[in-house]
């Protein structure tokens, strides 16, 4: 309830926290929401609190440590991919305006305020969590499928999917 009522759907533009929402967007695939919920202050503790430049440098020994943290989801593929995508969001950082620009141009710079009713409504994909996924995976990144991707738009405010009739429907559109 918390998440929902404080930080799903606000637009963030903070460049390692777009990282860390993406990443844990990844490890969530083919799990419930509240199970990656649950264990987002491990997953910080265990991934140095998300620096994108610390995972960059992760060695197979910290591969292996993370394999046997049960405080975290132990998929090699997801661990090694936030790694990947770690290296690719830094030369994003270095070579770009940077990641939040990268991600907020496919907006045009403001949330796509959508207007549904019922949940059946909310799709689970977009041609535009199409075409970010596309440009993501080009440039590097992994586990950044369309619906992945779109699951990440509506977390991070990209796009406003609290239906109508929810309290934060308004309030989000007004950020």
């Amino acid at each position: 309830m918390a998440y929902h009522d404080e930080e799903w759907g606000v637009p963030e533009y903070d460049d390692r926290a777009l990282y860390e929402k993406l990443i844990l967007d990844g490890f969530q695939a083919g799990l419930a929401w509240i199970t990656i919920l649950r264990k987002r202050d491990a997953f910080r503790d265990a991934f140095d609190g998300f620096e994108p430049e610390k995972i960059a440098r992760y060695t197979p020994k910290k591969v292996e440590a993370l394999m046997g943290d049960a405080r975290i989801v132990r998929n090699r593929l997801k661990i090694e991919g936030a790694i990947r995508s770690a290296q690719v969001w830094l030369d994003m950082m270095e070579t770009s305006p940077g990641f939040s620009a990268f991600l907020w141009d496919f907006v045009d710079g403001k949330p796509v305020v959508n207007r549904f009713k019922t949940m059946r409504d909310v799709p689970a994909e977009t041609p535009l969590s199409r075409a970010m996924s596309k440009e993501l995976k080009a440039r590097g990144f992994k586990f950044c499928g369309p619906t992945i991707i779109y699951a990440f738009m509506q977390a991070t405010g990209l796009v406003n999917d609290h239906l109508t009739s929810c309290h934060r429907h308004k309030e989000c559109a007004a950020l």
